[in-house]
This record gives structure tokens, C-alpha cells and sequence, in this order.
């Protein structure tokens, strides 16, 4: 149905002209939410419309802290940028998203300032999954991260203890799937995830030629 939709819509001799006032129309709806989002308010900008995030369980909650406060001593550590978490609105090309963990290199992030609201394309996004958001989080998300370049895009699930990580294929301007990664017992206390990330390598790592093991991530709450 979308398909030959599509094909009605290109046939239009109008077609630029209705693509400019669809666009134009979108444009006045993004800055109207623009002005009505609130810093207590959790809602995203997708396609024209406004979507508000509902409650989430603990292991959502919990999934969401864990991983922003080891990336966060992470990149602090080693001074490799600046991590947010959940109330930070990235405003890409068409559309504007509050990831539940981002991450930006040092050289986007030294270009933020105390008041700022709005931020560019981060260098590596986490999502992590719930019943209302796994779609968005699979679907449009999916596509746009990549689109507007987001280097890296994990995808987490705390109910079956499972992390996706993708990678931006260059060629294809599209996420390939880097690995998939399953909670285990590593013999101390808690359950973690490993693997490597090519957006936290650094020059002189003691880890290079691999990457820096930066996408290990503690889900013991999980």
C-alpha cells in the first residue's frame, strides 16, 4: 500500500510543490514544539508530530543508569568528550530525539555551551528497549541515526539481557550489525557485557590495534 502510494505520489505534476508546503508545514510544527517543550517534559519531534514517552519499569531505568555512569567515568577518565543521558534533544536534519545514553567526541563536545538545548549528531547513541519504544527504537530511529550520521547505535535489552551493536557502513550510509552480546557471569559480582567499539579507540590506547574495551557494561539489576 505505502509502495503504490508512493508511485501515485511521484506520478503528481505538483509534486515539488506539494513536498515544499509539507515540509514548510512541518518545519512551523517543529519550532512550535520548539517553544512548548519544557526541561521537566520527556517528548521527541518525529515526522511532524510530537511524541510523549510514558513511564518505564525499573530494569529499564536501572539498564539506562548503568550505562551512562560507565561510559561517563569512561570518557572523564580518558577525556574523550562528553556522555549525556535522556533529557539531552539531538536536532538532526528533519527530526529531534532524546536517546536514553549519548556520546559526543571531544572535538563536537568542546563546542557546548552552559545554556545550550539543542545538539547535533552524536558519535555513538543507546537506546534501550522497552514495549513503547522498541519499534521507534528499531524503525524510524534506525534509519535516521544513520542517515544523519551517528557513528555507532546500541541497541539494549534489559529483559533478555542482549546488546546490539551497529556500526555505520560508509558505502551504504546504513547500520551493519558489529556484534551481538549476552549477559554472563564473569566470576565477581554482577553480569557484564563485552565487546569492543571503534568510537572509543584512542591514539595510544594500550588497547590499539583492537579497541578500547568500552562497551562493557555492567547489567547485574537486569
Amino acid at each position: 500500500m505505502a509502495t503504490l502510494a508512493l508511485e501515485q505520489l511521484m506520478k503528481a505534476p505538483n509534486l515539488p510543490q506539494l513536498i515544499e508546503r509539507a515540509l514548510r508545514e512541518e518545519a512551523r510544527k517543529r519550532q512550535e514544539f520548539y517553544a512548548w517543550l519544557k526541561e521537566d517534559v520527556k517528548a521527541e519531534f518525529i515526522n511532524g508530530h510530537v511524541v510523549m514517552h510514558s513511564l518505564v519499569k525499573e530494569r529499564h531505568w536501572t539498564a539506562v543508569g548503568n550505562i551512562y555512569r560507565l561510559l561517563s567515568s569512561f570518557v572523564i577518565k580518558n577525556k574523550l568528550g562528553r556522555v549525556a543521558s535522556e533529557k539531552a534533544l539531538i536536532a538532526l536534519k528533519r527530526n529531534d530525539y532524546e536517546p536514553d545514553v549519548c556520546f559526543w567526541k571531544q572535538e563536537k563536545a568542546a563546542q557546548f555551551t552552559a545554556d545550550q538545548m539543542k545538539f547535533p549528531a552524536p558519535d555513538l547513541i543507546v537506546e534501550v528497549l522497552s514495549k513503547g519504544t522498541a519499534r521507534t527504537d528499531r524503525g524510524i530511529k534506525f534509519t535516521d541515526y544513520a542517515a544523519n550520521g551517528v557513528a555507532e547505535y546500541w541497541i539494549i535489552n534489559p529483559g533478555k539481557q542482549l546488546a546490539e551493536q551497529y556500526t555505520l557502513d560508509a558505502a551504504t550510509n546504513a547500520y551493519a550489525l558489529a556484534s551481538t552480546c549476552t549477559g554472563h557471569t564473569d566470576g565477581t559480582t554482577g553480569k557484564w557485557l563485552r565487546c569492543s567499539s571503534p568510537v572509543f579507540v584512542r591514539r595510544n590506547c594500550q588497547y590499539a590495534g583492537t579497541s578500547c574495551p568500552s562497551f562493557c557494561l555492567i547489567i547485574s539489576h537486569l
